[in-house]
């Protein structure tokens, strides 16, 4: 009984569970840098622990598929996790969309135009976009282009990476001129962190809403459940927005 009691007061003085959980998040790598963020603030908020994977969506879902043991899958896109869905690997109601994605056409050497004229000029060596098959972002880039009539007239030129934090390494190190990029991954707190970029017009691709899901293994976490909560309040909504990123539906306080 005392042992109890002083459990409570505890959680009242810390306003932290008693007992803390842990969770291991499958998350898309052009979301590393707000993820990174949100789950410091989320572990000093909470007293959970959470261990974050990044790295391609397309090669997430098949190893979830295969029965890797993730917690929960933030995807770069709404195909995979519905799929993971339909195919019954997921909790029942979790799938939200925590982020809707934007693209930029980045170069850290050359200036770029703010109407993508740089691309028609076709003045580049490499241009660096993910693999579309495997990355959403690179789906996207590869709509753009063809929206522009640029699809044939590049391709020679294309340099793929296999998400797009390998795409970002390309422009990064200089091997590509440029490359279509998640403006998260160059865009914080407000601003571009180097270079120069076109942020692509929204009517050039189809959306990138990107959704999250709590998987089976993660179904009984507190961890993965006040994570979840927490993407849903005004204070997550306003870190994803500082990397450029657009939020739907109402937020809670």
């Amino acid at each position: 009984m005392k042992k109890s009691v002083f459990c409570f007061l505890l959680m009242l003085i810390l306003a932290k569970p008693c007992v803390a959980e842990e969770a291991t998040i499958a998350v898309a790598s052009n979301f590393t840098s707000a993820m990174q963020e949100l789950a410091t603030d989320f572990e000093r908020q909470s007293g959970h622990r959470i261990h974050l994977a990044f790295g391609s969506s397309g090669k997430f879902f098949a190893q979830i598929s295969n029965g890797a043991p993730f917690d929960a899958f933030f995807s770069a896109d709404q195909a995979k996790p519905a799929a993971l869905e339909q195919a019954g690997q997921t909790v029942s109601g979790s799938r939200l969309t925590y982020a809707v994605g934007a693209l930029a056409l980045w170069s850290i050497n050359q200036q770029m135009d703010q109407n993508g004229d740089v691309l028609r000029r076709n003045q580049f060596n490499k241009l660096a976009l993910a693999n579309p098959r495997l990355a959403p972002y690179g789906a996207a880039a590869v709509q753009v282009l063809t929206n522009l009539g640029l699809d044939k007239t590049s391709r020679a030129k294309w340099v793929q990476g296999e998400n797009i934090s390998q795409t970002y390494q390309f422009v990064g190190s200089g091997n590509a001129d440029l490359g279509f990029v998640a403006l998260s991954q160059i865009y914080a707190n407000g601003q571009l962190a180097q270079g120069s970029a076109w942020i692509v017009p929204k009517e050039l691709y189809a959306p990138i809403r990107q959704d999250a899901v709590v998987l089976k293994k993660g179904e009984k976490n507190q961890a993965v459940i006040d994570l979840f909560a927490y993407l849903k309040t005004k204070r997550a909504r306003s870190v994803i927005e500082s990397f450029g990123y657009q939020n739907e539906g109402p937020a809670i306080e």
